[in-house]
């Protein structure tokens, strides 16, 4: 007993606000996610490029109002400190040309001097649309794109295929499609492309001239498959 005669708790049983404190702030554990709230998670963090048909034809040719609408947002922007435009207010950016993924149906414009944006993007618009995820492209293959958009005019290109993860690649060739077993599009070296009113055989000819890569001739199925790396060139189905 002590002096005074008042019993005392044992120390571990003294309450400690600041010890308290300090639990309650402690985060708990994350929980493991479900494979469909996961899809869910990336799908809401995702850029949205999708778009329609009418839509792409509808940007391909603005009215009046949405040219001066998108003149007064780029004079907004660089007068908040953003580069300065390529254009003068009330001029019209013209895209490179519009890449669309056939797949996702989403849209991805290439414009001039916004090469650091597009490399960002271009990403996640080549992702693999069977598991939905995207890796590092080879940035090289915009310039592929870029040139034989300039090469034959085109306003547009059709993505076939970019990013192919493992898992999907394996399936295909389970199934009997002509696909290699370590493709260059698992390791997102490769895409590919066709143009809407150009001959596949006319862009298979000016991308083998490039010599930046291997370049696939797919008649059947009316695609040029490029990637970077090693020069070669193959006929497929």
């Amino acid at each position: 007993m002590p002096a005074d005669g008042l019993a005392t708790e044992p120390a571990s049983g003294i309450f400690d606000p600041v010890v308290a404190r300090a639990e309650h702030l402690v985060p708990p554990e994350e929980r493991p996610f479900s494979k469909k709230e996961e899809w869910l998670r990336e799908k809401t963090l995702r850029p949205d490029f999708r778009i329609s048909e009418n839509e792409l034809e509808r940007a391909a040719n603005p009215s009046r109002r949405e040219k001066a609408a998108r003149a007064k947002q780029l004079a907004a922007e660089v007068k908040k400190g953003g580069p300065e435009p390529f254009v003068r207010p009330g001029e019209r950016i013209e895209p490179v040309t519009t890449l669309f993924n056939i797949w996702t149906h989403e849209a991805l414009p290439i414009l001039p001097g916004q090469s650091e944006r597009l490399q960002s993007r271009f990403h996640v618009f080549l992702r693999d649309h069977f598991t939905n995820q995207a890796t590092h492209m080879d940035t090289r293959l915009i310039g592929v794109l870029t040139r034989v958009a300039g090469k034959f005019q085109a306003r547009r290109i059709d993505v076939v295929s970019g990013y192919r993860s493992p898992k999907y690649n394996l399936m295909l060739r389970k199934k009997g499609h002509q696909v290699a077993r370590d493709s260059q599009h698992t390791h997102g070296n490769a895409v590919d492309f066709r143009i809407r009113g150009v001959g596949t055989s006319q862009v298979l000819h000016y991308v083998r001239s490039l010599r930046i890569g291997g370049v696939g001739f797919y008649p059947h199925s009316q695609f040029v498959h490029s990637a970077t790396g090693r020069v070669r060139y193959w006929t497929g189905s």
